[in-house]
């Protein structure tokens, strides 16, 4: 699997997808939308990938939307191909990532600005360098954060947090995108890779069917009623039954039954080590 745009590793049931245009702090133009499309979709049925982690190549993340070529080269000269593309982005980060049937970290190593919130906030997880540099500088241009990064800023941020940042443009780090929970924890770059790595392996440890379900609880949850979150975890419930054969609970739950490990202490996983 080759992408002109993505730099793609597969080890340890890790696929490590870092968004490669160095050269423009991996801001985000037509070709890469279409190549991380069709990356998701690669690694969808990949069995080799049961977690995905979403970085940038070099010092920056993703320093958002290539304005040249997404507006002025794209929506100003092409718009029907502006339109096409820019639904697949929108589906990208609006449905792809936040329903992927597999656990998904990002990796925030350098700059994120802009569009590149909306790629960390669809992310099940987040991990950040220390010195790692957001912003939101759309309104140093006379915009606002536009496209999902608002609705990515209501998910996620405080009101207070969200408005000072979008109305200022002003910047923050790494350890302030944790403290106001933009991402799940910082270290300083030298451990970031290890740490979200290590991250990644131990939930890749996990049972496949049951990390989906996990997110699927999850994520439909928000969107429903106390009545029919009940409803949708029971059939939930049944639906992982039978896709493990009875697993969690003849075994899982069997296990810890017969003292072989304790869930609280150690997943079932280590049993098999």
């Amino acid at each position: 699997m080759e992408y002109q745009t993505l730099q793609l590793a597969i080890s340890d049931k890790v696929a490590r997808l870092a968004l490669n245009r160095p050269h423009k702090k991996n801001a985000i133009n037509p070709q890469l939308v279409v190549d991380m499309v069709q990356a998701l979709e690669d690694l969808r049925f990949n069995d080799d990938a049961a977690v995905l982690v979403v970085t940038g190549a070099g010092d920056a993340f993703c320093a958002g939307m290539d304005l040249k070529e997404y507006f002025f080269e794209l929506k100003g000269k092409k718009p029907a191909e502006y339109d096409r593309v820019n639904r697949m982005l929108v589906d990208w980060r609006g449905r792809l990532m936040r329903h992927y049937p597999k656990p998904t970290i990002a990796m925030v190593n350098g700059y994120c600005f802009g569009g590149a919130f909306s790629l960390v906030e669809c992310c099940d997880l987040a991990v950040a360098a220390e010195e790692a540099q957001f912003g939101l500088s759309e309104i140093n241009f006379g915009m606002f954060p536009g496209g999902h990064v608002s609705k990515s800023l209501a998910n996620l941020f405080r009101p207070r947090d969200a408005l000072l940042y979008a109305l200022t443009g002003r910047r923050f780090d790494g350890r302030k995108a944790a403290q106001i929970g933009f991402v799940n924890f910082a270290v300083p770059l030298a451990r970031l890779e290890d740490e979200t790595m290590a991250l990644a392996r131990e939930i890749a440890g996990k049972d496949p069917v049951a990390l989906r379900a996990t997110k699927d609880a999850y994520r439909m949850s928000l969107e429903m009623s106390w009545e029919a979150a009940m409803s949708y975890a029971a059939a939930k419930e049944n639906e992982v039954l039978l896709l493990q054969k009875g697993a969690w609970l003849e075994n899982g739950i069997g296990d810890f039954m017969k003292g072989l490990y304790k869930p609280g202490l150690a997943g079932h996983e280590t049993l098999k080590k």
